[in-house]
């Protein structure tokens, strides 16, 4: 079983808050990169916002002065929204990623949670769907076929392109990119990876974890039946945070979740989460892994039940959790959770594909 964390470099807009400038969160998420490595941890998953309450609008910027400063761990997108990309850039992008880091970089492909990115790049909503096929389509060719002919409605036509870097050379995947489909919990999202023959991330926000057990039942279905070996990597990430003493890790992050969830239902219109439902949430079964490593730790290995999955990753700085707070559940979950987990499950690297 893998763990790692993810952000998207919250930052506290909330008045009379302590305001830390984009830089110096970008600073601080290199720092606790540097630290997951350190402390034995498998993965670090930086998102894509265009928000002034988050840090990071350009991931690959940061992903690559992120493995440029580790030697083990696995950085990659969380997500990518490929929707309003150039596949043919983003490939480059973490083709040169890859070649630098001997093969470290990771790209998961996703619609993304929020809107933001399509006026800004010209992109139309009214092409939601047909956008992100397209461009799903354009990027798997990409990581295939060099050079390349391809033809779609979005972006000129290539014919006989040749795209450079090629990703490096890995074990049983060949010159590709690691490339995962990113889904909120879709039958058809879960149907399409398992068909693509490319690993899947499950985002549980809400709800209980083991109603998922179908989704990963699809996508291992559709993958068996399109004639591709093995089971898949199966990876869930979501809400999560540790300190030393259960109750402390809830007290301590509910008032920053809690910030976060109340902008966002405000935009949307439903609403906001309230204590009693971060409580049951946090509870056996519940989507959010906040606790003791020991509590933290037993919810991973009861999921796994269920699931069968091979990476667990955690957001654990809603709302800009301070710096310290962020490197002490990081430092918990490398040396007390994971190891708690591997004695349980024993140590699994996941499918490389």
């Amino acid at each position: 079983m893998q763990l790692g964390f993810y952000t998207f470099g919250d930052i506290d807009l909330r008045p009379g808050r302590e305001r830390v400038s984009p830089g110096q969160r970008l600073r601080e998420i290199l720092e606790r990169v540097r630290l997951a490595e350190e402390v034995g941890l498998d993965y670090a998953g930086i998102g894509e916002h265009h928000r002034p309450d988050y840090s990071i609008s350009a991931p690959a910027t940061v992903i690559s002065a992120a493995l440029a400063q580790t030697e083990r761990i696995h950085v990659g997108s969380a997500v990518t929204v490929l929707s309003t990309e150039d596949p043919v850039r983003v490939f480059q992008q973490f083709a040169t990623m890859d070649q630098f880091s001997g093969g470290r970089v990771e790209l998961s492909a996703g619609r993304g949670s929020f809107i933001e990115s399509f006026p800004l790049f010209g992109a139309r909503l009214e092409d939601y769907d047909e956008l992100y096929e397209e461009k799903l389509d354009l990027l798997l060719r990409l990581n295939t076929e060099h050079p390349i002919t391809w033809s779609g409605r979005f972006r000129p036509a290539l014919r006989e392109a040749v795209v450079l870097p090629r990703p490096v050379d890995k074990p049983g995947l060949g010159e590709q990119l690691r490339i995962e489909l990113a889904t909120g919990g879709s039958p058809a999202s879960a149907a399409r990876a398992g068909r693509l023959g490319l690993p899947v991330n499950f985002a549980i926000i809400g709800g209980e974890g083991r109603r998922f057990a179908d989704l990963v039942g699809y996508y291992r279905q559709a993958r068996q039946q399109a004639g591709h070996e093995g089971p898949g990597r199966v990876t869930v990430s979501g809400p999560g945070f540790l300190a030393d003493e259960d109750g402390a890790a809830r007290d301590f992050l509910y008032p920053y979740f809690a910030a976060n969830m109340a902008q966002i239902a405000a935009e949307r219109g439903f609403a906001p989460p309230s204590r009693i439902s971060y409580e049951s949430q946090s509870a056996k079964h519940g989507a959010f892994f906040i606790g003791d490593p020991e509590y933290v730790a037993e919810k991973i290995v009861t999921l796994h039940g269920y699931l069968g999955h091979d990476r667990h990753i955690l957001q654990m700085d809603y709302s800009g959790v301070p710096q310290r707070e962020s490197l002490r559940a990081i430092e918990l979950l490398g040396t007390r959770v994971k190891p708690l987990v591997e004695a349980e499950l024993g140590v699994s690297s996941g499918s490389a594909e």
